[in-house]
């Protein structure tokens, strides 16, 4: 039974302006996802799944190929899957509207990766970065948890996931005792330069899609993507089925308990093309310190 590292990076990459996901923007034209690729292996984790459109499969292995080289910290020959995020996996009885290009959201992504996961898994956007730290806390938490009922996530300080190029949305968590007691969708968030944020608190904690769970998630998956199908219009071409909001409700309903997790590392991520000049520094001084290896591919 695997520790998995499921990855979605089927989104168009809308607002930044391309495909984000396979920007190349480490010093040696490394992506995003291949930082939260060594540091799940290095913390522990077995095999790593990739949830991509179709068309990406090629581009896929051309850019993390290797790790079919790679080794686990266990020594172990590195799993890796792919699966795809497209209407064949919508259910029959939904009819996709004319017009609609984009997938359905977290919850759709996560349901297509089901069959290669079969045993605790962490979730995660293909476009941020999380930290080294915050792989071992996931993963020390994920080995612990029991069959049903329980689930985890890392949250980050609002301050630090918003960007000064445009709004953003983010999962505001209340967190109580340690659990996750209500999550709430929080639209068009905008950091200022001195600052302060559109009226919450910086210091507000917030999920940024980095969830541990076990196999018995995908029921509840199931359910509430067709409850979310049945209820869209006919002509819903961008509607998204939002992770979150899927918890939130397992949570408030009592069918699930999240322990709320924090990191020492700091997240960040490219929501806008301008952010991209930041996160290349910060990248170049992660490895200048000696926290990543000159290459990662090596």
């Amino acid at each position: 039974m695997a520790v998995s590292l499921v990855i979605m990076a089927a989104g168009l990459g809308s607002r930044y302006g391309g495909s984000k996901q396979v920007d190349g923007i480490g010093p040696n034209g490394e992506i995003l996802m291949e930082y939260s690729i060594h540091d799940a292996l290095r913390a522990g984790f077995d095999k790593v799944v990739f949830i991509i459109k179709p068309e990406m499969r090629e581009m896929m292995d051309e850019l993390v190929g290797y790790l079919k080289e790679k080794k686990t910290a266990k020594g172990q020959p590195v799993q890796v899957a792919y699966v795809y995020q497209d209407y064949t996996s919508v259910p029959d009885f939904y009819h996709i509207p004319e017009g609609r290009t984009k997938p359905f959201g977290t919850v759709h992504a996560l349901l297509c990766a089901e069959p290669e996961v079969d045993g605790p898994f962490c979730v995660i956007n293909a476009d941020d970065y999380y930290g080294v730290d915050a792989y071992r806390t996931i993963y020390e938490e994920l080995v612990k948890l029991p069959a049903e009922g329980k689930g985890t996530m890392v949250g980050y300080l609002l301050k630090n996931t918003a960007s000064l190029h445009g709004t953003v949305s983010r999962g505001i968590c209340k967190v109580k005792d340690g659990k996750l007691d209500t999550i709430q969708e929080a639209l068009k968030v905008q950091l200022y330069p001195d600052g302060h944020l559109t009226d919450l608190a910086p210091d507000t904690v917030v999920s940024m899609n980095f969830w541990g769970f076990m196999p018995s998630i995908f029921p509840a998956l199931r359910t509430y993507f067709e409850n979310f199908l049945r209820g869209l219009p006919d002509d819903a071409v961008k509607a998204e089925c939002l992770l979150p909001l899927m918890v939130g409700e397992e949570v408030k309903a009592g069918r699930m308990t999240v322990s709320v997790l924090h990191s020492k590392d700091r997240w960040f991520g490219m929501t806008y093309r301008e952010d991209r000049a930041r996160v290349a520094e910060d990248l170049r001084q992660l490895h200048e310190s000696g926290v990543y290896p000159p290459s990662l591919r090596d």
